[in-house]
């Protein structure tokens, strides 16, 4: 996009801003075009900045044109001009048409902002992911910024562009798919809040709530989910699956840690009985997803099952207890812990002189 072959500057200050913009425009679309595969690290990070210097000079164009009349059909004519046009990754459609990416276009300079700030947000989580093994703390710092800005995104951005919206539109223009998307990030940053416990040695009742809170976490983005799979009938299922293997492997963990935390306290029929209870879930069993999500759970049940083993082995010869029906052993308790770091729009007050 050339902002100023459509926009028209009363004076030298507010073409050089619409210049600006227009060559950090092309930056963000270079960026996005090469995001199919995460970059390095150091890339992420300058990746980040860019888009951080991009969203003020944009945000203060908005600003401007809302100011001027958003609805004035000349304004209407002036960004249906820009033809802004975007690639959906949460397309159903994006990994199948072999004649090319599939573009959008939504003439609103709000779609524009709000499509930055949703690659916005998935930077911040890709980033949150490679300084996982490094910096706990950061990462889910990371997360938690990553859900605000999709938070803020579905709440303040997108309810503008509603009615501009087809049901075949981009899935990452709908406030469901934002609200989606802010609650696995809350997850995944109780995840790495989980892991920051476990090295502490935190007690086995307090794992197993933190887990189970992450399963609650994702119970309310399936909610959000099933809402956008009605208003947008483009979003790929992909991301429903991700939801489901998370789920499925942190409530088998919260299973395990209560398990563990009752035979600590002298109950292991009890213990006997959860860990059966979690074995015998069809859902896990049968959840979908990535080959690798799977492995994952299948190392998880292996595990459920060798320490099975090894409780009724030791009931057998030691405690001799009963394990009881399903009905009588506890159910799992969450415990929510995560929560978003609001974004704040940096704004410039730079002002400028359009002609319409």
């Amino acid at each position: 996009m050339v902002f100023e072959a459509v926009f028209g500057a009363e004076d030298s200050g507010t073409l050089e801003q619409l210049k600006e913009l227009s060559s950090k425009r092309v930056n963000i679309e270079s960026m996005y075009k090469n995001k199919s595969v995460p970059g390095p690290n150091a890339e992420c990070e300058q990746d980040i900045q860019k888009l951080e210097l991009y969203l003020p000079s944009l945000d203060n164009l908005v600003q401007h044109v809302d100011f001027l009349g958003y609805k004035d059909p000349r304004v209407i004519r002036l960004i249906s001009n820009l033809k802004i046009k975007w690639t959906s990754p949460l397309s159903s459609t994006c990994s199948l048409n072999i004649m090319g990416p599939k573009f959008f276009q939504v003439d609103s300079l709000r779609f524009e902002l709000g499509l930055v700030l949703f690659f916005y947000g998935s930077l911040l989580r890709e980033r949150a992911s490679q300084v996982l093994d490094t910096d706990l703390v950061q990462s889910a710092t990371l997360f938690r910024k990553a859900a605000g800005v999709y938070q803020y995104l579905g709440h303040d951005v997108l309810p503008f562009i509603r009615a501009k919206l087809s049901p075949h539109g981009p899935p990452e223009a709908t406030s469901s798919v934002s609200s989606v998307m802010s609650l696995i990030c809350l997850a995944e940053a109780q995840m790495v809040t989980i892991m920051k416990a476990e090295e502490k040695k935190t007690a086995d009742g307090l794992l197993s709530k933190l887990h189970y809170g992450v399963v609650q976490l994702l119970d309310e983005a399936t909610d959000s989910y099933s809402t956008a799979a009605k208003e947008c009938k483009e979003i790929s299922p992909g991301l429903m699956d991700y939801i489901s293997c998370s789920k499925a492997l942190h409530k088998l963990r919260s299973y395990k840690h209560m398990a563990e935390g009752v035979k600590t306290e002298g109950q292991m029929g009890t213990a006997i009985g959860l860990l059966k209870r979690a074995l015998n879930s069809k859902v896990q069993k049968n959840v979908g997803g990535l080959e690798s999500w799977r492995k994952v759970i299948k190392q998880d049940m292996n595990a459920l099952t060798e320490l099975l083993r090894r409780y009724e082995h030791e009931n057998d010869f030691v405690w001799s207890e009963k394990v009881p029906c399903d009905e009588h052993l506890p159910m799992l308790q969450g415990k929510k812990i995560a929560t978003c770091i609001p974004y704040c729009p940096a704004r410039w007050e730079r002002t400028l002189k359009l002609k319409i």
